[in-house]
């Protein structure tokens, strides 16, 4: 059960991950002044797994501080690289930020283990490593931004969430496209799901024994709520930016609904843009698209 489950999701992510969403792209058609980047450290590790690896784009402009800006890749849970967002990360660092792009272990037939839970917490595990290379390297910190693409931006959103509260440096804002915001069984696979098969789904995203989860009730929840962003907003969670495509049919939109009206009931600064006309790749509204890319740039200038 557990096999089938997770390469249903696994197909299904993966048909989205060739669309347009590379939020590493220089999607503002903007070109970067590669002067501007004082140097890239490729493959830095964060721990000893082998897909535990950073790269660090360092800006070459002097200040006495700098904003740090993580971007974590799309590709399913299951695929991807940080170097697919090699131009939004130099685009970063060529406007002053340092920029770090990471990799994470994939659930893949060498590590079937992995689960989005096991995923944002190496997430969780890289921040601070990337800080302290940074401080190493004569950039001192004084806050920071995370953001992703799909996958990507869930476990940017995890983090956000549950993590970043008690971490350094602190957070200033998240930023994502298209993350999946939750994961009840019921929004993936069905209003008329059974507890079996809820279950079994619950077990390949968080990694838990989907005995128990059928089991225990509280567990189930208990699993569901670390990995899925609405259910961990709070009154403390950071400004978010989000953009999401109605007509989405990898993500399902309600889990987008669902982080929206969380964070309106709570207060959270915001900006959540939806595409009408778009789906996974938000590829169908370019004047959307442009006002997503451009609110990024007003969050980094206003909060980092």
């Amino acid at each position: 059960m557990k096999a089938a489950y997770a390469a249903a999701f696994g197909a299904a992510f993966l048909a989205g991950a060739a669309s347009r969403l590379k939020l590493g792209h220089a999607g503002s058609g903007q070109s970067v002044d590669e002067r501007a980047i004082k140097s890239i450290r490729r493959d830095m590790r964060y721990g000893s797994g082998e897909a535990q690896t950073f790269d660090l784009y360092l800006p070459a402009e002097e200040r006495d501080s700098y904003g740090l800006v993580v971007y974590i890749h799309a590709g399913g849970f299951t695929g991807g690289d940080k170097r697919e967002d090699a131009p939004m990360l130099k685009s970063f660092a060529a406007k002053g930020y340092v920029a770090a792009g990471v990799n994470y272990t994939l659930h893949t037939s060498a590590h079937p283990e992995a689960s989005v839970t096991s995923m944002s917490r190496e997430i969780a595990a890289s921040i601070p490593v990337i800080a302290g290379e940074a401080a190493k390297l004569g950039y001192k910190l004084s806050g920071m931004a995370i953001g992703g693409g799909s996958a990507g931006g869930c476990l940017a959103l995890i983090y956000a969430y549950r993590d970043a509260r008690s971490a350094a440096p602190p957070l200033r804002f998240v930023f994502e496209a298209v993350g999946p915001a939750g994961f009840d069984a019921q929004d993936w696979l069905g209003s008329d799901v059974d507890d079996e098969a809820a279950a079994g789904f619950a077990a390949v995203m968080t990694g838990r024994d989907a005995a128990e989860l059928l089991s225990d009730r509280a567990a189930y929840l208990e699993a569901l709520c670390e990995i899925s962003a609405y259910m961990l907003v709070d009154g403390e969670s950071p400004p978010t930016l989000c953009a999401y495509g109605a007509l989405d049919k990898v993500v399902p939109f309600v889990t987008a609904e669902k982080l929206r009206s969380a964070l309106q009931t709570h207060g959270v600064a915001h900006d959540f843009i939806v595409l009408p006309h778009s789906g996974h790749g938000l590829q169908n509204d370019d004047r959307l698209y442009r006002l997503y890319l451009s609110k990024l740039d007003e969050y980094l200038e206003r909060y980092l």
